[in-house]
């Protein structure tokens, strides 16, 4: 029985791999955050006995040379070969895939993107992330970093002095002026807080605004601008067919399609069709990606 995973902070989903490459989700437990040793035996206990892989689809870094994990949000995997210590461990195969990798794998294989040659799914809620698959094949990059828009000091907060009242937000990373630490649902809610000195949850925010609230508005248009200003740049880099999207934020259509449209206003490709969409896994990729990226271990090992 091969057994995938997708993990977060607060619970660790688990399912079986399928005759049909598909994944049947058998539940979820309490993530161990700080024991190392608790978190080895949660997966072990969801796991199966017969030694054939794990795949595993996890918030965070992966450095491919090192092996080294950078995952803030479980604090017993983070700076840790998680990858090699949980293969001595458990004394099977364990793949692990960054979740908005494992996301942008299920939509080009089996989602949005099947059939198209470029995919890159982002993830917009808490923070930004993404994934860049290239013909089926995920591009994970120098150091096991590709598609991860979110980070690097890239943004303008005033975004070119047009914004007025924007402030230059610091982002968990370290750096600011991230495109994670501005339009990520907490970026929302900064920039709602600067310009009107309230603080609400992004999801009162664009409540507010589908009801017509100036202030809301005004918030919101500030963020999609920011953001499809951003996401422009990446799109005349990597010319994607399509951009599924998960993470709260994909939940809002209305909002999408303002990202959208405001998106492809601003490229250079003639994009005639909807661009930033909704991705068909947006609610479990991770867990689907997954599965992909555990078919390919069967497949290896095989041979």
């Amino acid at each position: 029985m091969t057994t995938c995973f997708d993990i977060g902070g607060s619970f660790i989903r688990h399912g079986e791999l399928q005759a049909d490459g598909t994944v049947a989700e058998k539940g979820r437990v309490a993530t161990p955050g700080t024991d190392w040793q608790a978190f080895v035996d949660a997966i072990a206990d969801c796991s199966g006995s017969d030694g054939s892989p794990i795949s595993i689809s996890l918030a965070g870094a992966f450095d491919t040379r090192s092996g080294i994990a950078d995952v803030a949000n479980i604090p017993c995997l983070h700076k840790r070969p998680v990858r090699s210590d949980l293969e001595t461990a458990l004394k099977r195969p364990v793949a692990i895939t960054n979740d908005a990798n494992a996301f942008a794998l299920a939509e080009a294989v089996d989602g949005t993107g099947r059939g198209k040659p470029v995919v890159f799914g982002i993830i917009l809620g808490s923070g930004v992330g993404g994934g860049l698959v290239v013909n089926g094949t995920l591009v994970t990059g120098y150091g096991g970093i590709a598609g991860e828009w979110g980070h690097g000091p890239i943004m303008d907060p005033t975004a070119g002095g047009q914004l007025k009242g924007i402030e230059h937000y610091p982002c968990g990373c370290g750096q600011t002026g991230c495109i994670d630490a501005i339009c990520s649902a907490r970026g929302m809610e900064k920039i709602h807080r600067s310009l009107h000195g309230l603080d609400l949850a992004s999801k009162d925010i664009t409540a507010a605004w589908h009801a017509g609230d100036a202030a809301a508005t005004q918030t919101l248009d500030a963020f999609t601008t920011l953001l499809s200003r951003a996401l422009s740049a990446f799109v005349n880099t990597l010319g994607p067919d399509v951009i599924p999207v998960s993470g709260g934020l994909s939940n809002d259509l209305v909002l999408l399609d303002v990202i959208d449209r405001k998106t492809r206003d601003l490229v250079l490709a003639d994009y005639s069709e909807p661009l930033v969409i909704k991705g068909e896994f947006a609610a479990n990729g991770g867990l689907h990606g997954a599965g992909i990226v555990a078919r390919t271990l069967i497949k290896e090992a095989a041979r």
